[in-house]
């Protein structure tokens, strides 16, 4: 479930001050101090807080609360990008998932799906399609990054290795006006790579926050897609080379 715009709120705060009060906040924003306590309580049971006596601070782990963060940022529009893959993958088809608060909104799409195979070096997938109606759900060895439970490493790109998929889709940290498709770690691009590599169709879903961000490793171009899903039509530069490449964009404002 979605943060409300309160909590979101609240969250900024947390980034500038590192704590908030409970009086302040029911000041701010004219609610009662119960109603400021649920949402406190709300925020540290997602682990994206500490309570304190009156009120909470920022979590102290920066890396948990980032992801946690992500998790809920744009959820809306990750939803709706993940019910499009997820249209595109017909049951009883293989699919590879990669690493991402995006990829695991796909995972949850295609939990009504029948027979699927899916792979995956993310093991929040795991969490969210064990008990699905699939052929077989498979996880790729390797070193846990704690701060989001991606599976990397060589181990994890020997492993994604073995398989022939009929459809990746991964996520990423950044896009690149000219068509570039990039990432931070280069263990984690190492295995985006990998997928890409042995799937047939090549999904990539990313919402447009991502054109803001600037990320130093290459995973591919987008001539090297399929499809790119996004919530905003993307800058023409961008459209341009996967128009040259026959990569398909499809945009939620088309």
């Amino acid at each position: 479930m979605a943060l409300n715009d309160r909590q979101e709120q609240i969250l900024e705060l947390l980034r500038a001050e590192d704590r908030v009060d409970v009086d302040d906040l029911s000041n701010r924003f004219s609610v009662t101090t119960q109603t400021v306590r649920r949402d406190l309580t709300e925020l540290c049971e997602r682990g994206l807080a500490t309570r304190t006596h009156g009120g909470a601070r920022k979590l102290v782990s920066a890396s948990s609360f980032g992801y946690e963060e992500r998790r809920l940022r744009n959820s809306g529009a990750k939803e709706a990008l993940a019910a499009i893959a997820a249209e595109l993958i017909p049951d009883g088809a293989s699919v590879i998932l990669n690493i991402g608060t995006t990829t695991e909104q796909v995972a949850a799409a295609l939990a009504t799906h029948e027979d699927l195979t899916v792979i995956t070096n993310n093991i929040n997938v795991i969490h969210i399609l064990r008990g699905a109606r699939l052929n077989s759900l498979v996880i790729a060895g390797g070193s846990v990054r704690q701060s989001d439970g991606a599976v990397v490493g060589a181990e994890a790109v020997e492993f994604i290795q073995r398989f022939k998929a009929d459809y990746a889709v991964i996520g990423t940290s950044s896009l690149d006006d000219d068509g570039a498709i990039l990432d931070f770690d280069e263990r984690e691009v190492a295995v985006a790579r990998a997928i890409l590599q042995n799937a047939r169709t090549k999904i990539l879903v990313a919402d447009a926050s991502k054109f803001e961000r600037n990320a130093p490793v290459r995973i591919c171009d987008v001539a090297d897609l399929d499809y790119v899903i996004t919530d905003k039509r993307p800058p023409e530069s961008f459209a341009k080379a996967a128009e040259a490449g026959g990569t398909k964009l499809i945009s939620l404002e088309d």
